[in-house]
């Protein structure tokens, strides 16, 4: 099977949204391997400035001010590449809600920017990161996300001259520690001695730390056939045990006593689900376990007949359960402290001073 270091040496990649949480964790990554050149596309002119200086040393990486909406410039940009990663979205569901048209823009219409930039530019592989909300989706921008998807998909079918790229989707739960997530959030009204705001004491949601979601992304990528949706299988929690496992951690950081911090109920916000669901019952059909990711295989199998969808010598394993958080087992309070602890989970400022304590 080939290895990590064989299958990027030389390659060319190009990251869209390369300044965002994942994005930039992603080029540190691609660092480490012996890439030709790392290509950093964003549309955040600051981010671009101030992660520009922190790859000053390293002539590999390039960045470029870019919009995925821009479809001229994305194809320009595209050019020379062999592999890319599409990391670049709109995220949060509320700005979605508010600003539907943004949503279509950039998650739908930029997806389509990026296929259309990688098959004229015939690269070898792209891969999409999607979303949870994608499943069943309740909400803007988990529907453009999902209509994203079936773009991905859709595009293995088409080929020019004799040459395809392989696209592939990638489905992610929460990125623990990432910009908006809840983490951060808990961290600040502990800090703020404000109460924790929970939505409710029996939501569940599966994790995974920044790290772990970059050799998920990187497996997906070296696996991919075209067309496939890959999940990575991950520890899941139940939100009242993360707050409470907080407090007890994070309180006396900032010198307040665990018991006089205050959890205030709020209820679900509009749209949101008690679980996290990561695939669908009708995708149970064509659902496969392939170690430690579960792969979707398209649909219209027909069509992606010339696919050969075998993975090195993994075992394809029918996976007939749908994969929501409700599901599995959620880590008790030992694992639960073990992986706030882990690196890039709290902001960095807390984990120092619990590391010196």
């Amino acid at each position: 099977m080939t290895t990590e270091r064989d299958f990027f040496a030389g390659r060319r990649v190009v990251v869209t949204g390369g300044v965002g949480t994942v994005g930039r964790e992603l080029v540190r990554r691609l660092q480490t391997l012996p890439v030709a050149e790392i290509r950093i596309l964003d549309n955040n002119e600051d981010a671009l400035f101030f992660v520009g200086n922190e790859y000053a040393a390293d002539s590999r990486v390039q960045l470029f001010h870019c919009d995925v909406r821009d479809a001229d410039k994305v194809e320009r940009m595209f050019a020379g590449m062999h592999l890319g990663f599409h990391t670049a979205a709109l995220k949060h569901v509320p700005l979605c809600e508010r600003s539907p048209a943004s949503a279509v823009n950039t998650n739908i219409v930029g997806v389509q920017n990026v296929i259309r930039a990688a098959t004229v530019n015939h690269l070898s592989h792209l891969l999409f990161t999607s979303s949870d909300k994608a499943v069943n989706p309740t909400n803007v921008m988990g529907t453009s996300k999902l209509m994203g998807e079936r773009l991905v998909t859709a595009s293995n079918a088409v080929q020019q001259d004799g040459r395809s790229c392989v696209f592939v989707s990638t489905r992610f739960g929460n990125v623990a520690g990432s910009r908006g997530s809840v983490i951060p959030l808990f961290c600040q009204q502990i800090e703020a001695g404000q109460p924790i705001t929970l939505t409710d004491p029996a939501m569940t949601r599966f994790v995974m730390t920044i790290a772990d979601s970059i050799e998920f992304l990187i497996q997906a990528l070296m696996l991919a056939k075209g067309g496939e949706v890959f999940i990575t299988k991950m520890p899941a929690i139940r939100m009242v045990d993360l707050a409470e496992t907080l407090i007890e951690l994070v309180a006396p950081v900032f010198g307040r006593d665990p018991a006089a911090v205050e959890t205030r109920i709020v209820g679900p916000r509009p749209g949101e689900k008690m679980w996290e669901e990561l695939s669908t019952d009708e995708e149970t059909r064509r659902s496969y376990d392939v170690g430690e990711l579960l792969v979707i295989l398209p649909a219209f199998r027909d069509i992606y007949d010339r696919i050969d969808y075998s993975y090195g010598g993994l075992d394809l394993i029918p996976n007939p359960q749908t994969y929501h958080s409700a599901a599995i087992t959620p880590m008790n309070r030992d694992e639960l402290r073990a992986f706030l602890l882990r690196p890039g989970v709290l902001p960095e400022s807390i984990r120092a001073k619990l590391g010196s304590s």
